[in-house]
């Protein structure tokens, strides 16, 4: 973050989701309750695969890192909204602006890996059993964790170099309600082409590699679905993968619109309230998914339900 020596600018003003101070109040509440709610599920999530033996699988290791993650981006921005919306002056520094920024882009990367190694792992699950083991192994699946961390940090170290490295000297305005990446380059008063082919560049190899992985892998485990005899085989097979393509879908298609669209095309009202669905929504959403929409999940929810009352 070298520009911070080069520029004027020393902190920065996020105008938030409303001017109404009415409606500021409903905002709190309504965020509150989503973030308490994000952070709770995600949460009994991570506690349910631990303490569940049959859940000690690569998919649901993986299902662990994703709500880890959900939790740990979900709070780089809402607690900050939350005490804007009720600020009359909602002000960041240039230092935790491009702080938040470099977090929140790290996990959004990796939360997009993980997405693909969760495809990729019901890939070789369905399509390819006897190799499961070994191509999946404890080993395998923490190096994988390993490397997706490893990427998604070095990720955000370029993408938020480039961006701090420019030069803002005129608004310190900023029309969102934290600092993503599109709003702060509009402020800037150096020439952005380089940094938004850049970040065209990554978003695009890291969402469409990624999502190129997980429809591939989808097809391939669709033809191997067909082909099971057992109709029982078949509703646990669909059981399992619909969850996670129903949290691919809105996903990937909130990211896509937010960052692989022409800037010239960027609208700060529609960035917000697409902003607040990857940001605030999607990662409450998440352990609603995989828990309503997967079996095993159900069962070993019931389990310990059922093992509480009886202690109890």
């Amino acid at each position: 973050m070298s520009g911070a020596n080069h520029t004027t600018v020393t902190e920065f003003i996020l105008l938030g989701l409303s001017d109404s101070p009415e409606l500021q109040i409903i905002l709190f509440v309504l965020f509150l309750v989503i973030y308490t709610l994000t952070v709770l599920g995600n949460a009994g999530m991570i506690a349910l695969i631990m303490i569940d033996s049959q859940l000690h699988t690569p998919m649901y290791f993986f299902l662990t890192n994703l709500s880890l993650t959900d939790i740990l981006y979900s709070s780089t921005i809402t607690p900050k909204m939350l005490v804007d919306l009720l600020s009359k002056r909602k002000v960041i520094s240039f230092t935790g602006c491009f702080l938040q920024m470099y977090v929140f882009i790290a996990l959004i990367t990796i939360e997009c890996i993980l997405f693909g190694l969760m495809a990729y792992d019901r890939y070789v699950a369905i399509c390819n059993p006897l190799l499961y083991p070994i191509t999946m192994s404890r080993i395998v699946c923490l190096k994988m964790a390993m490397g997706t961390f490893t990427a998604g940090f070095l990720n955000s170290v370029i993408h938020t170099s480039y961006i701090s490295s420019l030069s803002y000297c005129d608004s310190n305005v900023i029309h969102h309600f934290f600092c993503d990446s599109p709003p702060v380059l509009k402020l800037s008063c150096s020439d952005t082409q380089i940094n938004e082919t850049i970040i065209f560049i990554f978003a695009g190899i890291n969402m469409l590699g990624t999502l190129l992985i997980i429809l591939t892998s989808y097809i391939y485990i669709l033809f191997s679905i067909l082909r099971l005899h057992s109709v029982e085989g078949r509703q646990k097979a669909f059981s399992t993968c619909a969850s996670h393509l129903t949290a691919v879908a809105i996903f990937y298609g909130t990211e896509i619109v937010t960052y692989l669209c022409p800037s010239s095309s960027y609208s700060p009202t529609q960035g917000k309230v697409i902003s607040v669905f990857y940001t605030v929504v999607i990662p409450m959403l998440n352990p609603l998914i995989y828990s309503l929409r997967n079996e095993e999940v159900k069962r070993a929810l019931k389990n310990a339900i059922t093992r509480r009352i009886t202690f109890i």
